[in-house]
């Protein structure tokens, strides 16, 4: 490898639509069909804070709630929820502080299961001929989890998308960090200038390559609203760029006990990882294995990394569509 193509491995990683300058790369006529079935987008309340829906197909047929990652958004979906309306009523939310959800004092795992269920139950999940299966992604499995081992008794399945879980020493090591950044305040969200310069920021958490730049630069270009920049702290200067999230979520938010949560489902668990993922490994899907029923289907996705429907979204689409064709045969009972 020569030093260039280091280079270059380098820049995609650390900031992969920075080459672009702002412009929107090519995308397949999958993509672009995909996107022009343009979900409803509404709104609802939670605990006084609007939480942002995507929704498509028809209240009667069987729902699936798909659930976002760490400082994502509901349009994370938006590309691979058509190729399910026909045969199920979709919905993808915002957790609060992120998308175009709205802000909150503070965040708990508690909220968010409440943002589920509040969320699900508006758009007509549990209206359907079978109940609800939830899809969620790396943090967003963690509160499918926890939903699960709460209120799983309503759920045809959950279903884990490159769930990490860590090592004893990880956990203890994370939790010191944690402590450290509670004694710090969260900082605010940089403005940037211009959408290139913020565009050109962008990149993913944890940091790996991405081979479909179309896919990052339409998830970034809606993880950003418009802002006024401040002239030298005096008045509104010229407007500007900055991420929607909200920079002191993490701020005291806990996922909860993950091995807990798969030990405790109430329902039926499917998991999935990206065979190139960086935070699931072999070891992890073992340590999986002991925690849920025998017969748990285990998929893994070829190629992907952490960020599965980035990655590798046409396989993913054909393993959750495999699955949910055969899957869950049975329902998990408990006394």
């Amino acid at each position: 490898m020569t030093a260039a193509t280091e280079t270059s491995l380098d820049t995609n990683i650390t900031a992969p639509l920075g080459a672009l300058a702002g412009h929107r790369p090519d995308a397949p006529t999958w993509f672009t069909s995909a996107l022009q079935r343009e979900p409803n987008r509404g709104v609802h309340i939670v605990h006084g804070a609007p939480i942002e829906t995507l929704t498509w197909g028809d209240i009667g047929k069987p729902g699936l709630l798909l659930l976002h990652g760490k400082m994502a958004h509901a349009d994370w979906w938006s590309f691979i929820a058509p190729f399910f309306a026909d045969h199920y009523r979709v919905v993808a939310l915002s957790w609060s502080g992120m998308g175009r959800s709205g802000w909150r004092d503070a965040y708990s795992i508690e909220l968010m299961t409440e943002e589920i269920d509040a969320v699900a139950r508006a758009n007509g999940l549990f209206e359907g001929s079978a109940p609800p299966v939830l899809v969620g992604h790396s943090f967003g499995a963690f509160a499918g989890l926890h939903y699960a081992a709460e209120r799983g008794t309503a759920l045809g399945g959950l279903v884990t998308l490159d769930l990490p879980l860590l090592s004893r020493e990880q956990r203890h090591a994370q939790a010191a960090r944690r402590t450290d950044d509670l004694l710090a305040p969260p900082r605010a969200n940089r403005i940037y200038a211009t959408l290139p310069d913020a565009l050109a920021r962008f990149r993913f958490a944890p940091p790996q390559r991405c081979d479909n730049l179309f896919i990052a630069d339409f998830v970034a270009r809606l993880s950003l609203k418009r802002v006024a920049c401040e002239a030298n702290g005096e008045g509104e200067g010229e407007p500007g760029w900055t991420w929607r999230f909200d920079p002191k979520i993490w701020h005291g938010l806990r996922p909860g006990n993950r091995m807990h949560g798969l030990a405790q489902a109430k329902c039926p668990l499917a998991v999935m990882w990206g065979a190139c993922s960086e935070l699931v490994n072999p070891d992890v899907v073992k340590q999986v294995a002991t925690l849920v029923p025998s017969g748990t289907p285990f998929i893994e996705i070829p190629a992907a990394r952490h960020h599965v429907m980035v990655d590798e979204p046409m396989a993913l689409v054909a393993a959750l569509r495999a699955l949910l064709s055969t899957w869950p045969l049975v329902r998990v009972t408990t006394d």
